[in-house]
């Protein structure tokens, strides 16, 4: 690794962290300002508990002491890389975290692939059949991925493809008590996650389709790409050898940034799909008010988020010589 990429690679470390703190703090005050908490929630759950309980709840979970006092307590946890324990299901945060993660980073691994090798394929033909039918037809299609929800997306193909033709199961990451192993285990998984990806990674495909063949057209009225051409060049050669790589550097930079994002739709997507992930964990953690367990989901994206804009920045100067960061 070059003295540049090595720098650029610290810069975008370090000016990352602390933005990831502020949205941990922030979030911390965000979710105090919630109505109800897990007191209110065990309160209602057992048909109205008598005051001295819900005083002893409130003591024991800490929800008696101040805001900044809790804040203060949270804090402690996290520079002891404790996330603290989770009341709602009994078990440390981490541990439970741990559990769902692999699911969810499975899913968002696939989908960010997807998004990425169709978006990129699909910017690169628009940009090849320019005001083209090819062209006409993937950009109408791009705006129809855009524009449909993800949630109505996957239901959609609930009803098509495990009701009406059943080729694919609706929910679940594997099938229940099986034995498979090896290449049958494999294509077992690979069944439960087409439709999941697919409908987490549409979204995505449209704009990296969008960004790509409009950086394509960019670079394709570059000086050297008409040199490229006066040589007697082909045009997939100058394509795909010559313009391909710097067109690229938009599209890895948007991809880092739309990370988050993708976090945030698993939310939607594991919870239509029964998928074992952070994203239904998040939502089950949010109607029972179980804060210890959104921060630390939350912390994890950050962190997350915070590590793709790092690669992304580190890609772009590997992708573009001419990149510095300040």
């Amino acid at each position: 690794m070059s003295f540049r990429l090595a720098s650029v690679l610290i810069k975008a470390t370090i000016r990352a962290l602390p933005t990831t703190l502020l949205i941990v703090i922030g979030s911390f005050f965000l979710f105090k300002l919630v109505p109800g908490d897990l007191v209110d929630v065990l309160d209602a759950e057992s048909g109205g508990a008598t005051p001295e309980t819900v005083r002893m709840w409130r003591e024991v979970y800490g929800l008696d002491l101040s805001i900044f006092e809790q804040l203060w307590n949270y804090l402690k946890n996290l520079a002891g890389f404790s996330l603290g324990m989770s009341p709602r299901f009994g078990v440390p945060v981490a541990d439970l975290i741990g559990q769902r993660l692999p699911a969810t980073f499975l899913l968002m691994i696939v989908s960010l692939a997807a998004a990425l090798l169709m978006g990129i394929t699909l910017g690169a033909i628009m940009s090849a059949f320019y005001a083209r039918w090819p062209d006409r037809v993937i950009s109408v299609l791009s705006i129809v991925f855009y524009s449909v929800p993800s949630f109505w997306i996957g239901l959609m193909m609930i009803v098509l493809f495990s009701i009406i033709l059943g080729w694919l199961p609706s929910s679940g990451n594997r099938s229940i008590a099986s034995s498979l192993t090896g290449i049958e285990l494999l294509l077992d998984r690979a069944r439960y996650m087409i439709m999941p990806a697919l409908s987490l990674s549409l979204f995505y495909i449209a704009i990296f389709a969008r960004l790509m063949r409009s950086s394509m057209l960019d670079v394709r009225e570059q000086d050297y790409i008409r040199t490229a051409r006066a040589k007697g060049l082909s045009e997939g050669v100058i394509i795909w050898r010559h313009a391909l790589r710097n067109a690229l550097s938009p599209v890895t930079m948007v991809a880092g940034v739309y990370i988050g994002g993708m976090m945030g739709g698993a939310v939607v997507v594991e919870t239509i799909y029964g998928w074992p992930g952070l994203g239904r964990l998040a939502y089950e953690s949010v109607m029972a008010r179980d804060f210890n367990v959104m921060l630390g989901i939350l912390l994890l994206s950050s962190l997350l988020v915070t590590l793709m804009n790092v690669l992304a920045d580190f890609a772009h100067a590997l992708l573009d010589p001419r990149v510095e960061i300040n």
